[in-house]
């Protein structure tokens, strides 16, 4: 007598979609995820002229390269930090005052013969021009926006991104923002995760956290899902369209 098999799969179970988390909101990194400091040496070409100073586009390139090897606020971490900074270093994304004391006294290490360049070069990335957001940014958080779904920016910072938010017309698409420096929290403390997602008014496994570092890869400790993405050049394509089909787009359906 030939009979179904025990273990024959059930018609639904192989045609059912697979189980997706509703996703509320999402998370966004500042830095490498939503925009990218200046090239290395526009910011020191416009440093120098903030300081009355005109450089050349070789001499400017040079010392832009060793400044960044110092440690710049926005780029890499310092090949080096100097034992009377190690303080101020440790403390950067909790306090105002520390953030420009440890990247100002980092960019005088390097001489550059320029009065007052190291603090030009840190108000640089106070000021809208000295970022690039990626072309990405505002297409993926407009369509978060028109499919309600709310936005939070979290990063590791010691100053405030909403101006700059605000000078690229950004700021009607972020409903809430977690600062460490605001916040007493940093990456990858699961904490600032959940203040982020109760901001929002949100569960944090409802929401998506997306970055560019293992340091944002720290929200799955809150709950959270997570994307990471590497980061790209100014002005570069970085792919941050890929959270739409988490956030937003429906599976696709089989054939």
């Amino acid at each position: 007598m030939h009979g179904v098999s025990d273990h024959a799969e059930p018609p639904s179970s192989r045609t059912a979609e697979p189980y997706r988390r509703p996703v509320a909101a999402v998370l966004f990194d500042f830095h490498g995820t939503l925009a990218q400091v200046e090239e290395p040496h526009e910011w020191v070409l416009a440093a120098a002229r903030e300081c009355g100073a005109t450089l050349d586009r070789i001499k400017a390139t040079s010392l832009a390269d060793r400044l960044v090897t110092a440690g710049r606020a926005g780029g890499p971490l310092p090949a080096r930090v100097p034992p009377r900074l190690a303080e101020l270093w440790a403390d950067r994304d909790l306090y105002e005052h520390a953030h420009r004391a440890a990247y100002t006294g980092l960019a005088e290490t390097v001489d550059a013969g320029i009065e007052g360049f190291a603090e030009a070069l840190y108000d640089r990335v106070l000021r809208p021009d000295g970022w690039v957001p990626y072309p990405d940014t505002r297409p993926v958080l407009a369509a978060l926006r028109e499919a309600g779904v709310r936005v939070g920016v979290v990063s590791n910072i010691g100053f405030d991104v909403r101006p700059l938010f605000a000078a690229w017309d950004l700021d009607g698409l972020v409903d809430a923002y977690a600062l460490s420096y605001e916040v007493g929290r940093c990456k990858p403390d699961p904490g600032i995760f959940l203040r982020a997602c109760g901001m929002l008014g949100v569960d944090p496994e409802e929401t998506v956290m997306v970055g560019d570092t293992p340091a944002d890869a720290g929200a799955v400790a809150a709950g959270c899902a997570v994307l990471v993405l590497p980061a790209a050049g100014p002005g570069r394509r970085s792919g941050l369209g890929a959270v739409l089909d988490l956030a937003v787009r429906p599976p696709t359906a089989r054939g």
